[in-house]
């Protein structure tokens, strides 16, 4: 209940979606997210007293989970989704692995850098999400992956200017020179004809992702496979809303509306037998 909760309020892209999954299902997808929540909490909540040992505990309670003796409510709630849906306990660590590269790492020289830290933060999180899914071809995986690595690239375009004023700079250095794009540009949120150009180039690619991690869905159980399209048509919505702001995603935080979401979920509802 308490992860059911934490979803539905601090998550609402994911929440309409997961709540239309069978009752075990949606039960532990919001296990899921409650933990990756709560790692990216201890990486990003301001005032955190020592944060790697926070991180440490966060890792004690993981294997606690595994083993049988949950510390609290979150890995109670995870012990039993692991366990019913056999969620490898190795995406779970990449995913406290990719929280925690945020208190050291703050950019990336190339795209490769880059997707590595989005496998761990979002395609992990795929990973665990298809077990609960249920699949039939272990193909599946990697376009869990890839749909991931799309998500996450939508989620760093949306929060560029948010990221710049922590001091976390994502997008590759060698695409910001190349573009010529600086980190100045980038705190001072400057909509400039370079940072728009760089702003289309990283959109198709997201959207490259996007397309390609179609062939994950027939693979998934139909009776499943209505949630990720849901979050991915989300996410491609909002790809859209930057490209109709002129990719001025400083001046405020670019979201769907409720009718949106909603429309969403209906028309992968839809889809979902069909494909």
């Amino acid at each position: 209940m308490h992860c059911e909760q934490l979803t539905r309020l601090a998550a609402r892209n994911f929440y309409y979606p997961i709540a239309g999954l069978p009752r075990e299902q949606k039960r532990a997808m919001c296990a899921v997210y409650a933990f990756s929540r709560g790692a990216d909490d201890i990486a990003d909540e301001p005032g955190i007293p020592d944060r790697g040992a926070r991180f440490a505990e966060y890792r004690r309670l993981l294997a606690s989970a595994y083993e049988g003796e949950p510390g609290n409510e979150v890995f109670t709630a995870l012990a039993d989704a692991v366990k019913r849906f056999h969620v490898p306990r190795s995406v779970l660590e990449e995913i406290v692995d990719g929280a925690e590269q945020d208190l050291t790492v703050t950019r990336y020289a190339t795209f490769a850098d880059l997707s590595a830290y989005c496998h761990k933060v979002a395609s992990a999180v795929g990973l665990a999400c298809i077990e609960i899914f249920g699949y039939s071809d272990p193909a599946a995986r990697g376009y869990a992956e890839t749909l991931g690595i799309g998500m996450q690239l939508t989620n760093i375009l949306r929060d560029v200017g948010e990221d710049a004023g922590r001091g976390r700079f994502y997008l590759p250095a060698d695409e910001l020179a190349r573009f010529g794009v600086t980190e100045e540009d980038l705190v001072a949120g400057r909509v400039t004809g370079p940072f728009r150009a760089l702003m289309q180039f990283q959109t198709a690619r997201a959207r490259d992702y996007f397309r390609r991690s179609d062939a994950l869905f027939p693979l998934l159980t139909r009776k499943a496979r209505f949630c990720p399209l849901a979050i991915r048509g989300m996410y491609r919505g909002i790809l859209v809303r930057i490209e109709r702001r002129g990719y001025d995603v400083f001046s405020r935080r670019i979201s769907l509306s409720t009718p949106a979401k909603v429309a969403c979920v209906v028309g992968a509802w839809f889809r979902a037998w069909t494909v």
